[in-house]
């Protein structure tokens, strides 16, 4: 069958714009061929939403374009170049084991990066093998769209396919390919890149792209392009970090490679949830000083958008000295941007409306009893939505009984009714998340006896997490304790 009659069949519409920047910016590379690549699990409603043909992705010739053994027509593969800031330290990074088939257009018009990742070395792999196993390939599925579910900016997975070869970490793991969809993969570590090893005009052009790409409406403000992307991707990052404190999310690795400019979630690797809410929980194995903690994502992320203003110094002003000061100002913003994300969020998860002065408190001391009692972050707020206090783990405190005369005080004061307060917790509470025991028993079937029911099961409660039906219920309760801390690790 020909690259010509795959591309009719499954629908693959591509426009490769990001392969017509400099090719300072990237290296043409084709996937490399695996041995037998088999479909492990294939997103049905991403594929529809995509304009592909789910039945031709799973055929023969659509399986051997997951698994980078043949590429559809239109696509121009290559591995992007960027830098980053890796636990602090600045180092040249790239694609080293993700081929980008090109951009897809949508029936809608939208356009979407199709990322193939553990398809092999590339130029950036600096020692790498440039494959993936399978159990994280489907960690980072699942997840995704656990975030997805939530509401959350994230890239997305189409597909898992096995390669029919091993990958060699600690031990002997099953090889995979995950195909990946994002609104970009433009990260903060690209226009580092740039900025490192690039010409200004270089870093203008990628300034302008990105601008056009995702903040098309912000291009004809006639401001400072470069001060027009810094200020619109402080706005997304301010949201986005203010949702995963919301949902008790935690990223494991806040690196600038890992900060997408479009403001969607990236990179799967060490992340978890919560959950006994804890401002130092910790999963990632390497994180040994907590420096990317639940409680210090919002301060990382500052930290990383001070990172792309220095990216951008060259092209903000042409005098230095007012480029810098320009940066400074700007980033200045952010906690102010990212709190008052926050608190909108806390003021829906206790179901208020309006603002009050008070409302600030209320938060802030529920979370600190929370902490206090090793209380459940996903669940005590479920249970405060269903009208169950007992369940919450705080009845044992005298000081949550006073916390919640302040609370139901707050919510009598408001003029919208109880079930319109109810309304607006429920769609802000999710009644699941992506369990770590759960995840990880998901993966322990599929991985081990490639039995996918269980991570089916999972993707299908995740699916729609505040709807809290019935069948949500077994996934609402809590693993038992165990005498291990859970731990991630960086997806290999």
């Amino acid at each position: 069958m020909t690259d010509n009659r795959l591309g009719i069949e499954t629908g693959w519409k591509f426009d490769n714009s990001y392969a017509r920047l400099p090719e300072k910016l990237y290296s043409k590379q084709s996937p490399v061929p695996v041995s037998s690549p088999e479909l492990a699990v294939l997103n049905e409603k991403l594929a529809a939403l995509l304009g592909l043909n789910a039945d031709a992705l799973r055929s023969e010739e659509g399986v051997a374009a997951l698994g980078g053994n043949r590429v559809p027509e239109g696509a121009e593969p290559l591995a992007q170049a960027y830098a980053g800031h890796q636990f602090g330290h600045f180092t040249m990074l790239g694609d080293g084991r993700a081929i980008l088939l090109g951009e897809q257009i949508t029936s809608s018009g939208e356009r979407l990066d199709v990322q193939l990742k553990g398809a092999g070395r590339t130029a950036f792999s600096r020692g790498g093998d440039g494959r993936a196993a399978l159990g994280p390939m489907l960690r980072e599925y699942i997840i995704s769209e656990g975030m997805h579910g939530l509401g959350i900016p994230t890239t997305r997975s189409l597909a898992v396919v096995t390669t029919g070869e091993p990958v060699y970490r600690e031990t002997e793991l099953p090889g995979a390919i995950l195909t990946r969809i994002a609104a970009s993969h433009i990260r903060v570590g690209t226009f580092q890149y740039t900025s490192a090893w690039g010409t200004s005009d270089e870093l203008r052009t990628l300034v302008d792209y990105a601008l056009q790409r995702h903040y098309p409406d912000a291009v004809h403000t006639g401001d400072n392009a470069s001060l027009t992307l810094l200020r619109e991707v402080m706005k997304r990052q301010a949201a986005l970090i203010a949702k995963w404190q919301l949902v008790g999310f935690i990223h494991g690795v806040m690196n600038t490679d890992n900060m997408a400019i479009s403001g969607e979630t990236i990179d799967y690797g060490p992340c978890a949830f919560m959950d006994t809410y804890d401002l130092e929980t910790v999963f990632s194995s390497i994180d040994r000083q907590g420096r990317y903690a639940y409680g210090n994502q919002p301060y990382i992320a500052a930290w990383n958008l001070a990172r792309l203003a220095e990216a951008l110094v060259p092209v903000l002003h042409d005098d230095e000295e007012q480029a810098v000061k320009m940066a400074e100002d700007e980033i200045r913003q952010f906690t102010g941007m990212f709190y008052s994300h926050w608190l909108a969020g806390m003021r829906a998860k206790l179901g208020l409306f309006g603002e009050e002065p008070e409302d600030e408190s209320l938060a802030k001391d529920l979370l600190e009893l929370m902490q206090k009692n090793k209380a459940d972050f996903t669940n005590t707020f479920r249970a405060l939505t269903l009208g169950r206090p007992e369940d919450t783990g705080l009845t044992c405190d005298a000081e949550f009984a006073q916390w919640q005369e302040r609370w139901q005080a707050r919510r009598s004061r408001q003029q919208e009714s109880g079930e319109a307060s109810l309304r607006l917790m429920k769609a802000s509470n999710p009644a699941v998340i992506p369990r770590n025991n759960r995840v990880e028993e998901a993966l322990e079937a599929a991985v081990e006896r490639e039995d996918y029911s269980v991570m089916e099961k999972l993707l299908s409660a995740l699916a729609n997490p505040y709807a809290y039906s019935p069948e949500q219920e077994e996934y609402a309760k809590l693993p038992e304790g165990s005498a291990q801390p859970y731990r991630t690790f960086c997806g290999t």
